[in-house]
């Protein structure tokens, strides 16, 4: 009888080797749907953040900073805009000084000439409280290059932070002869040189943060206004209290004109006008620009230099701004087209206002965007809906003006920048209680010691959530910035909930502040290309901007042609035979451009010599020279190289050249003794370094201490800073983070001891005597007893706050100035610390440090040679090499020239010049001798010695002495020296 049972083990079979079969497809497809889910709700999360912040107040409460311009507003809420303008008559002051009466002046009317150091107040009646903007008819004065600076006062006090430092912009240009070209076919720019007229200006915010120009609260009765001088002198011939007025929009604002009036008879007309044809700018890097990128760039050039687009990367800061003049031949209604491209910030506007004949029309283009895109776009001025705008010109001539804004993104960085501040503030709380290299297996109960912190944060974690949501909503996406702003909002997060986390992560907590703050500076970029603009009426046929991959491809293989036929280390005009000079110069390529430029439109004309310069490294001289095919002269040597050339007989003694003695007057006799050798000189000094002491203001007057004088007052001051567990920046030879060697510490410390490096003639070290190991002792006393720390980050930590005071090249001002804006107005520098002397003045003795130009010996035309190097060490042409130095690299490169009237001539500010010239004028060389390779080197070794292993000062700094000195003898044996 049949059971059927065989059937059933078949089936089962059947069904088993089915189920391992399948199984790991169903497991991984379970995989992937676990995943997708994950994914999805992922994504859901970070696309809404609103649950985080919803319901909360985000206005900060009372842990910000009170004198902020929003806390402002907020304390006078309740008090209404003013409703008319309120002229002041600019010679009715009741105070002032500095300031000049002129009767007639540029264009005939009377105007007030205010000094860089004057001050002048105005007493002011209102029948009722009010808001009002402040309007300025203003013409910068010729001075140092640098925009205008005042401070305003209300009622005797700065009504707001950012009211005490406002800016007021120059006008520069093209200087006369325009663009030239070289014997190679390369266009040159033409030098920037101030073109000053009157300008109009509202009082504003410098970074562009808030939009609107700034309101003002006056009381009713009596109000004094007092503007005080910065820098740089201004003329003034107008000063209005106006009624606060929104920007009409664009239908209010055709409203105000008849129609029928600007009719136009050519509706076909079109006016190209080329971006780097623009008439004035408020920078002067602000320049034409050569692009070779994109073979769409009207005209396009692969081989030769083509100045064919303006704007780049130097047109980034909100306020800067570029104007074209142009003309059209009728009254008529016309739109604005420009030929853009915003390649720089992916994700992010550039926004520019735009101003015809010096006013924003309407608020629609009162930030106009300019949306990311590699390629070349036409944007013609638009309103909200996509209709084009279009603006009535008379017939004759008009001016255009496009000035970066940020817009709506202001508002944004507002947020940002305060949030950075707040951070900082708690950070520095939490450094006092557990230090900067917390005990990872302690609780330190942050939530019990600073309970106000942990509700900080919470308040600052919903802050930051809605602010990732502000900028992805501004963006379209989330981009790098945001997530930075994403990172420190979740950590922050965590800390509430697990403030024992808080001492474990601290360095990362640190890191991520400067991650945003860093956030910050990126977002207030706003770079612009500008090929051309076009002025048409409407039924002219825009062009359109193709860039296909025929013309990409085209252009890029014409640019791999070009560079087999382009000598790109050769500059400029380029001279055959034997009567013209060869310098090399071993900067960058920035710098080599600007200097032949020079050359070729001042040097050369002026004095019939032709001179080819070369761009080269540093290595790449000793050989040349060996070899006999060096050049005539070298600019921008390292300091120790002359002497050395010197030793081999490879460098000629400038101090036997006509006219030395009386170019060695224009610069500190310190910057000379590096090259002094043998009783000869043998390079002149180009730029001169020395160390400044940099302090934070805040902190400063938050611990209730002074800025030290001497160090013996530094060291009344570091228990206060090191019990908040702050510290104080000493260069050290034992970093390992900073980018070279630097124990200048030490030496000012022997210099203002009144001793020296070397005996007389430079045969040994003095190391080994009193004054020296005294120097020693004090310097290496301040990291073995002191705790100062040996490796740090100077920069980051003293934007942090957690280093309020350091020791550093004066020329980190400039990279604190624009990287470090969350910080602007609470730091400064001053001279360093000294030694008080018996007659109760105060040495502060510092090295200095220089680049030299120098002659060889085997130079073809030395007496050329030398009337280039006079040429270049002079104080027109290093003031005016600083300057375009810093317009095409900006404010961060600041040229350190050694020539003292060039020097007090750039771009710094009244306060801070003051504060470097007292410095400079306590600088002291340090000689170079044969062999001096070996004192760098164990000065460094003996440090280490001492910081490291504990040994005695006195001993360590003996051995090495000796050490030394037989290597000098060795090496004066060498070359030949008694």
């Amino acid at each position: 009888m049949y059971t059927g049972k065989e059937n059933t083990d078949e089936e089962e079979g059947v069904m088993t080797k089915l189920w391992n079969i399948y199984k790991g497809h169903i497991i991984t497809m379970g995989v992937i749907i676990a995943v997708m889910v994950l994914f999805f709700a992922t994504r859901s999360g970070e696309e809404n953040l609103a649950v985080k912040y919803e319901g909360a107040d985000l206005s900060g409460g009372e842990i910000g900073r009170a004198n902020t311009y929003i806390r402002y507003l907020e304390r006078h809420a309740d008090v209404p805009p003013g409703s008319k303008d309120i002229p002041v008559d600019i010679f009715s002051y009741t105070a002032a000084e500095g300031v000049t009466e002129l009767a007639d002046f540029e264009g005939g009317r009377k105007a007030l000439l205010t000094e860089e150091d004057s001050f002048v107040e105005y007493t002011v009646h209102l029948d009722h409280p009010g808001f009002y903007n402040l309007y300025l008819e203003y013409l910068p004065v010729e001075s140092r290059g640098i925009a205008v600076e005042r401070s305003l006062k209300i009622n005797g006090e700065a009504p707001f932070l950012g009211a005490e430092q406002l800016v007021f912009q120059r006008v520069w240009g093209d200087a006369a002869g325009g663009v030239r070209t070289d014997n190679q076919g390369n266009e040159i720019r033409p030098a920037q040189v101030e073109k000053p007229r009157w300008e109009t200006a509202q009082f504003k915010d410098p970074l562009g943060y808030t939009a609107e120009p700034y309101m003002f609260y006056f009381k009713a009765g009596e109000n004094s206004i007092r503007l005080e001088g910065i820098n740089e002198p201004m003329a003034i011939r107008a000063f209005v209290l106006a009624a606060v007025t929104g920007a009409k929009s664009y239908a209010e604002y055709a409203a105000g004109f008849d129609p029928d009036k600007f009719k136009n008879s050519d509706t076909a007309f079109m006016l190209k006008i080329q971006g780097e044809d623009a008439a004035y700018r408020s920078d002067p890097s602000l320049y034409a620009v050569y692009d070779r990128s994109s073979g769409a760039t009207e005209p396009p050039s692969v081989a030769k230099i083509k100045l064919n687009m303006i704007g780049g990367q130097n047109w980034r800061v909100s306020g800067q701004w570029i104007e074209w003049e142009f003309t059209v031949p009728e009254d008529g209604m016309y739109r604005i087209s420009v030929k853009a491209r915003q390649n720089y910030n992916r994700g992010f506007v550039s926004n520019r206002s735009v101003l015809i004949d010096g006013q924003i029309p309407c608020g629609e283009v009162s930030a106009a965007p300019f949306r990311y895109d590699n390629k070349w776009r036409l944007v013609t001025f638009q309103d909200e809906w996509g209709k084009e705008l279009y603006f009535p010109l008379t017939k004759g001539g008009h001016s255009l003006r496009l000035q970066a804004a940020l817009g709506e993104l202001g508002g944004i960085l507002k947020i940002m920048e305060e949030s950075v501040y707040r951070l900082n503030v708690n950070y520095r709380k939490i450094l006092v209680l557990t230090g900067p290299d917390p005990d990872v297996y302690r609780d330190y109960r942050v939530d019990v010691v600073y309970p106000e912190i942990i509700t900080a944060m919470a308040l600052e974690s919903k802050i930051l959530y809605k602010l990732v949501d502000d900028l992805t909503f501004y963006s379209g996406e989330r981009g790098a910035q945001a997530a930075a702003a994403l990172t420190l909002a979740r950590q922050l997060e965590l800390f509430v909930r697990r403030p024992d986390k808080i001492p474990r992560t601290l360095v990362n907590f640190k890191n991520n502040i400067s991650a945003l703050g860093d956030s910050l500076i990126a977002l207030a970029q706003s770079q612009l290309d500008i090929d051309y603009i076009l002025i048409s009426a409407a039924e002219a046929e825009l062009p359109s901007i193709k860039e296909d991959f025929f013309l990409r491809a085209s252009h890029e293989i014409r640019s791999f042609i070009a560079s087999f036929f382009v000598d790109y280390n050769n500059l400029g005009d380029v001279y055959k035979g034997r009567d013209a000079i060869e310098v090399w110069m071993l900067a960058g390529r920035d710098q080599s451009t600007i200097l032949k430029a020079m050359i070729d439109d001042t040097f050369t004309p002026k004095t019939g010599i032709r001179v080819n310069v070369k761009l080269v490294t540093a290595d790449a001289v000793m050989p040349s020279v060996v070899a006999g095919v060096g050049p005539d002269a070298a600019i921008t040597v390292q300091q120790a190289d002359p002497v050395n050339y010197a030793v081999r007989k490879a460098a000629m003694d400038i101090a036997k050249f006509d006219g030395f003695d009386e170019l060695a007057k224009q610069f500190d006799g310190s910057v000379f003794m590096p090259f002094r050798y043998a009783g000869g000189v043998y390079a002149l000094p180009e730029t001169q370094y020395f160390h400044v002491m940099f302090y934070r203001k805040d902190i400063f007057e938050e611990l209730g201490i002074k800025i030290p004088e001497t160090w013996d007052d530094l060291i009344s001051i570091l228990p206060v800073i090191q019990k908040n567990n702050m510290n104080v920046g000493i260069p050290s030879v034992a970093t390992t983070v900073q980018a070279s060697i630097d124990f200048s510490n030490f030496l000012a410390h022997l210099y203002q001891r009144h001793g020296t490096l070397y005996n007389e003639d430079g045969s040994r070290t003095m190391l080994d005597g009193e004054i020296a190991i005294e120097a020693f002792d004090a310097y290496s006393k301040f990291f073995t007893h002191y705790k100062t720390p040996m490796v740090f980050d100077f920069v980051n930590r003293f934007r942090t706050g957690e280093m309020p005071l350091g020791f550093a090249d004066y020329t980190n001002f400039n990279t604190l100035e624009v990287f470090a804006p969350e910080i602007r107005g609470l730091w400064g520098f001053a001279p360093m610390p000294g030694i008080r002397q018996p007659d109760g003045t105060i040495d502060r003795s510092v090295p200095t440090g220089t680049l030299a130009s120098m002659i060889f010996s085997n130079a073809d035309n030395p007496g050329q040679a030398w009337e280039f190097l006079k040429w270049w060490v002079s104080a027109d042409t290093q003031l005016r090499f600083g300057r375009e130095l810093e317009s095409v690299m900006g404010a961060a490169a600041r040229y350190p020239t050694a020539n003292f009237d060039a020097f007090t001539r750039l771009s710094w500010g009244a306060e801070e010049m003051a504060v470097l010239r007292e410095q400079r004028s306590w600088t002291v060389g340090t000689p170079e001798v044969p062999g001096g390779y070996y004192v760098t080197r164990h000065i460094t070794n003996a440090v280490r010695r001492v910081l490291n292993e504990g040994e005695d000062t006195r001993e360590t700094l003996l051995d090495y002495s000796l050490t030394i000195n037989d290597e000098l003898i060795k090496k004066r044996k060498e070359f030949g020296l008694e």
